[in-house]
């Protein structure tokens, strides 16, 4: 039996007292008011309202290490980058990792695998597969449907899946960037119940008003807490926090905790704050979280106080998990499943004969996982397209790891390497390989490392090459989580002393092959629209 004494903060009350909790096995017994005067603040864990827990580069056991330490006790967590790797199969390999840890994770059924037909992934799953997947007390809800194309069209294959989260009365995530009017209405109207899509205000204010739960989303790339946190005030009880994609380095320093002190910081009611970070993503998708009442499981934090949010201890099913910045979970041994099939490439096969006198460009914005269009003048050497680093006009490739083919080639704008290449297997959402590059020796160069790892990422620049083997699905690390982020750190900052001026370039390369989101990107087939949901030529 544990005791635990702090100021309790009752969120959905509004009421601040001090109290004593009694902890017996993993469920807290009673609740009984104090007088003493500890002044630590004991309130429910935080929960990451959508994630993918693959982002982190970290299995399921090592994200939990590093997330407790900042006061997360749970996620809702989508695991369709590994299922387009590796299909059911990969689900179940969270779902499996993440039960040998003392830490809530939630899985939902990924409703787009492959994510268009556009792209080439390792595996389908079909509304048979979501049927079975959605019958299990492992699986929470229908994870984001990011094909809004094929609920607007009546596509009878997605209307299956949603159907199916209806019968085993599960939410329905959505992902909608942009979408507006008549059209936002019917993807609501279809069932789906939230968006972390929103990049503007007036977006996310529609999506409200039709009766969704806006998800405020601050990751390591997309970022749009700025744009959103306005609407916090007014809509308290229909928001939520999340991260989507979290790289190891910043998971180290920081996670939904952050995201309260900045809320606070601009002077938004702090139980406003709290019932979005710990209360509704609980309520939302029925997780088995505990919101500290008697009987309730006992997942609960200690916080110094209620500006930072600095985590003295969390417990997790009344088990001290971390105290004092100290993790106190065990790394456990796992396996490492992955799907790659492909052998080293060839300078040669990144050449692209043509004379064209302009070409295509997408514009890279930092920040954002939406991209834009653009046309430049092309730069020709020996009849083929190379890249123009004056001009920051850099050759992408997509190689597809799944079976060998000829790699896509296209020009990107605003990566800003003036030497060398950086490459990934971690490519949204299908993961075959992506790099830019300034010459094509480079991105033949760092390609064949990620090869070679069989999946990694990785910067290169003549002799000198850092890189991060990423051998679990070619998208997840099989290191601790403080290693992986130390080693990230370092190919991070070789890709930006390479020229890039992005703030996260290998997060903002990974996005650039994800058709779902507008406006141009590359697959392993070539150059995409996302506006108009069709291939494009790179000649102009």
């Amino acid at each position: 039996m544990k005791k635990v004494l702090g100021q309790l903060v009752d969120i959905i009350n509004r009421r601040i007292f001090s109290a004593e909790i009694t902890v017996q096995h993993d469920k807290i017994v009673s609740v009984v008011p104090k007088e003493h005067q500890t002044q630590n603040y004991i309130l429910p864990g935080f929960v990451d309202a959508h994630i993918h827990i693959e982002s982190s580069m970290l299995v399921p056991s090592e994200f939990a290490r590093l997330a407790v330490m900042h006061g997360t006790v749970g996620t809702v967590s989508d695991p369709h980058e590994i299922a387009n790797v590796l299909g059911v199969e990969g689900v179940n390999y969270m779902i499996q990792n993440g039960k040998e840890v003392p830490f809530k994770f939630h899985f939902g059924a990924p409703s787009c695998v492959p994510a268009t037909q556009f792209e080439t992934a390792g595996a389908q799953i079909d509304a048979e597969d979501i049927k079975a997947m959605l019958a299990s007390s492992d699986i929470y809800y229908l994870a984001e449907m990011m094909n809004y194309p094929g609920v607007l069209f009546d596509d009878e294959e997605v209307y299956k899946k949603i159907a199916w989260a209806k019968h085993y009365q599960k939410p329905i995530d959505g992902h909608a960037p942009g979408l507006r009017g008549a059209d936002a209405k019917k993807y609501v109207s279809a069932g789906i119940s939230t968006d972390h899509e929103c990049f503007s205000l007036e977006e996310a204010q529609e999506k409200l008003a039709l009766g969704m739960k806006v998800i405020i989303r601050e990751g390591s790339a997309a970022k749009n807490f700025e744009a959103l946190i306005d609407l916090l005030p007014d809509n308290f009880e229909n928001m939520m926090f999340c991260s989507d994609d979290k790289h190891p380095d910043d998971l180290i320093l920081g996670h939904i905790n952050q995201l309260c002190a900045r809320a606070v910081a601009k002077g938004i009611d702090v139980f406003k704050v709290l019932q979005a970070a710990c209360i509704n993503p609980v309520e939302h998708y029925g997780l088995e979280v505990g919101l500290l009442k008697e009987g309730d499981a006992a997942d609960f934090i200690v916080v110094e106080d209620l500006k930072d949010f600095r985590v003295l201890q969390t417990y997790i099913a009344g088990q001290l998990v971390t105290e004092n910045g100290v993790s106190f979970i065990n790394p456990v041994p796992f396996k490492k499943p992955n799907n790659f099939n492909i052998s080293p490439k060839k300078v040669s096969d990144f050449y692209l004969k043509s004379r064209s006198e302009k070409i295509r460009v997408i514009n890279a914005l930092d920040g954002e996982l939406i991209t834009q269009e653009s046309v430049a003048l092309a730069l020709v050497e020996n009849s083929g397209l190379i890249s123009n680093v004056n001009d920051d006009i850099l050759k992408i490739v997509v190689v597809n790891r799944y079976y060998e083919t000829p790699p896509a080639i296209a020009f990107i704008k605003n990566f800003g390497l003036k030497e060398g290449a950086i490459a990934s297997s971690v490519a949204h959402d299908s993961h075959n390989i992506i790099a830019v590059g300034t010459a094509d020796e480079a991105l033949c160069q760092a390609i064949n490392l990620v090869i070679e790892n069989q999946g990694g990422i990785c910067a290169v620049k003549d002799s000198e090459a850092k890189s991060l083997a990423l051998p679990v699905a070619g998208i997840m690390s099989d290191l601790d989580g403080w290693e992986t982020g130390k080693r990230y750190q370092e190919i991070d900052a070789m890709a930006k002393a390479l020229g890039s001026t992005l703030k996260a370039p290998f997060m903002t390369l990974s996005f650039m092959a994800l058709l779902v989101i507008p406006d141009l990107k590359l697959s392993d087939k070539g150059l995409f629209s996302g506006k108009d949901f069709s291939f494009v030529n790179l000649e102009v």
